[in-house]
This record gives structure tokens, sequence and C-alpha cells, in this order.
């Protein structure tokens, strides 16, 4: 059996990745794709337990080096339980949020050192990349509006501030600079729907769906 590809969403907060991954998933499922649907941190069982320690409490909760430790634990179990089972099996592994994020969170304003991270990829990850990264972008003060409007328990992140948040896009863009062959960038500022075709443009010249 062919593997199958796997597409992750990264972006900020309030960037719409949960309800674009939605809205792909049906597309590819249109097209008589497998395509499963899951989320970092999160997507196991394990993975989701420690998902409730970093996204709840307060913005301080954790330094830089323990978050980060605790979103590759995570990533482990779910690389081990969930992605790699899928893609052994031909599924598409759409993912909310994957490696980058903890480049952009945990590493960029927050200062986990890169060389730590770097390991980490290394040795947790073991080859398992995505295909195609689709970052969402738009301005910090809109994200936050939009996360603040569906605020939750999980807000730990959301209340960093905004020169965090502005600097957590500037990590985004980077690192999509950095991988062009990777990464694309979408505007997520307008409406759903046209964040919808330049999501399914991209996946579709990219991955050659046709």
């Amino acid at each position: 059996m062919a593997r199958g590809r796997f597409i992750t969403f990264e972006g900020g907060e309030g960037a719409g990745k949960s309800t674009q991954l939605r809205r792909l998933i049906a597309r590819l499922r249109a097209q008589g794709l497998n395509a499963l649907a899951t989320r970092e941190p999160g997507g196991s069982a394990g993975a989701e337990q420690i998902r409730d320690l970093v996204l709840r409490g307060a913005a301080d909760r954790w330094s830089a080096i323990s978050e980060t430790l605790l979103m590759y634990a995570a990533r482990r179990d779910h690389i081990e339980r969930v992605i790699e089972p899928g893609l052994s099996q031909g599924a598409w592994v759409i993912c909310d949020r994957f490696a980058d994020s903890t480049r952009a969170y945990q590493g960029g304003p927050a200062g986990a050192p890169p060389g730590l991270i770097a390991a980490l990829e290394t040795h947790v990850l073991q080859g398992t990349t995505p295909d195609l990264t689709l970052v969402l972008d738009l301005p910090a003060e809109m994200g936050l509006a939009r996360a603040e409007a569906r605020a939750g328990a999980e807000m730990r992140f959301e209340s960093k501030g905004l020169a965090f948040h502005q600097n957590l896009r500037d990590a985004f863009m980077a690192i999509a600079a950095a991988e062009p062959e990777r990464c694309a960038v979408i505007d997520a500022a307008g409406d759903l729907d046209a964040v919808e075709s330049a999501v399914w443009s991209a996946v579709s010249t990219r991955l050659d769906l046709g």
C-alpha cells in the first residue's frame, strides 16, 4: 500500500486552523481519499492528557524548556499511535499544529534553546515530517480578537499578551521563508470561503490532486 500524505496547519491564535482543517478533510474525502483529522498537542489518548497540562493554567505555569519537553512527549505518543499508523495505511493525515508550533511558540518568543528543539526533532520525529505545511497568517491583533470571542478553558497562550503574539507571527513567517518547498503561506484575514479556496489551491497544486 502506498504511504499516505501528511499535511499540517500552522499559525497563531485565531487564524482559523481548525475550521479550515475540517473543510479540507471534506474536500479530500469528496475526492475519494481516506483523510484523517488530528491535532496537537493531543491527537492520542496520552497526548490529550498532556494537552490539559500545557494549555490550562497561568501563562507562566511552565518554563520554555519544560513546555518544550511536554510538547515533544505528547508528539512522540501522537506519532506512534496515530500519525505513523495512518500514513502506513495510506491515509492522508491532516494535523492542526505539529513541530513548527514548538519552534514558534517555545523556541521563538519564549526562548527555548534552538539546539534543544533541533535535537528533539531529530530523535522524536525520526523522519516523520509534513509533505505540506499550510501557514495561516493574519495580524496578531485580529487573531487574538477572534480567539477571545471563542474563549474557553484553554486560553493559556492567548493570555501571554500582544507582543508575544506579534513575535509568534514573525516566527511562523521565518519558518515559511526558510522552507518554501514545504510551506505555503495562506492569507487568513479574509472570509472563510476565500481562505478555503486558497488552501485547496495550495494542496491540489503542490500534491498533484488535479
